[in-house]
């Protein structure tokens, strides 16, 4: 009998100690979607919002840069809209009253004129007749009437242009010229806005790697963000378990700390295989190729940590 008792406490402690076949059950941990928020001008930090940790919503404001020049070249932007603007207004209105006024004035005063060439040529001409006036002064009297004959035409020309109002093809220019004045206002009013650093998800945020009054470069990180509400489980799938894994697959999530599981769903698996990483490792798994795969939580809890190594269970049929 006491023989019978050590052989079956023998074979009790080597079942305990002996490894467990849990042949749908593999090992990870949470993690997050990474997400790198850059600056996209070389302008001092002016005030950092939120803390390092803090959880945010997407939209939320996270850190600004100095925009003064910025909206120098927002205003400049805004006075060049306005006055193409009014340089449209003013041709679709066409010349005023007063100006059309004028021109006719003009043309009455070139009217005049060259009645009065034309009688000072006569007079000189009778004059050089008789002999009394040189060839000289004829010459001028002629030319004096061609440029008062040349005046009046000009005058003529502009009083029909005002008459006629702005072409199409004017009209076409001033509404381009607009356009892209307006274009070029919304570029340099979306430059301001990109001085303020805003949460693209919802997610925590990681860490800052710029502190105020520091000065990024043009496309370095500033702060680093944890996308979601909640981590996902990377895990790590053996070849011999790879074809029964397919995404949508109800799953359960251990983690260090929490004694019941969690609900869980796959999410997505590789299709090409990797070296299993070395906290995944066992001596039976040691050397293999396996797949990763990405498990989202379905309950709604407080956010778990990043980092925390947890073993995934999927619910095989």
């Amino acid at each position: 009998m006491k023989e019978f008792l050590v052989t079956l406490i023998a074979a009790v402690t080597l079942t305990a100690c002996g490894p467990v076949d849990d042949g749908n059950r593999v090992v990870g941990e949470l993690a997050s979607e990474r997400i790198e928020l850059t600056a996209e001008f070389s302008e001092p930090v002016t005030e950092i919002i939120v803390a390092e940790g803090a959880v945010v919503r997407a939209g939320q404001p996270l850190l600004r840069q100095n925009d003064l020049r910025a909206k120098a070249r927002l205003a400049e932007a805004e006075a060049l809209y306005l006055q193409s603007k009014a340089r449209l207004d003013e041709n679709l209105r066409g010349p005023r009253r007063e100006q059309i006024t004028a021109a006719r004035a003009t043309v009455e005063g070139a009217t005049q004129d060259l009645e009065f060439r034309q009688s000072e040529l006569s007079r000189i001409s009778e004059i050089h007749q008789r002999g009394l006036a040189s060839a000289d002064t004829l010459d001028k009297a002629a030319a004096a009437l061609d440029a008062s004959q040349a005046t009046l035409k000009l005058r003529l020309a502009q009083l029909e242009e005002m008459l006629a109002g702005t072409t199409v093809e004017e009209l076409a220019q001033a509404e381009q010229a607009v356009n892209q004045a307006a274009a070029r206002r919304d570029a340099a009013q979306i430059d301001v806005d990109r001085h303020l650093l805003i949460a693209p998800v919802d997610g925590v945020v990681d860490s800052r790697l710029f502190e105020a009054g520091e000065r990024p470069g043009v496309g370095q990180p500033v702060l680093i963000m944890l996308g979601g509400d909640q981590p996902y489980a990377r895990v790590y799938v053996p070849e011999i378990l790879r074809v029964h894994i397919v995404a949508g697959m109800k799953a359960r999530i251990f983690v260090d700390g929490l004694d019941a599981p969690i609900a869980a769903r796959v999410r997505w698996i590789a299709s090409e295989s990797a070296f299993t990483p070395y906290f995944a490792l066992t001596e039976r798994d040691r050397g293999r190729l396996s797949y990763v795969a990405k498990i989202d939580i379905l309950e709604q809890r407080d956010r778990l940590p990043d980092g925390v190594p947890v073993e995934v269970e999927f619910e095989l049929d």
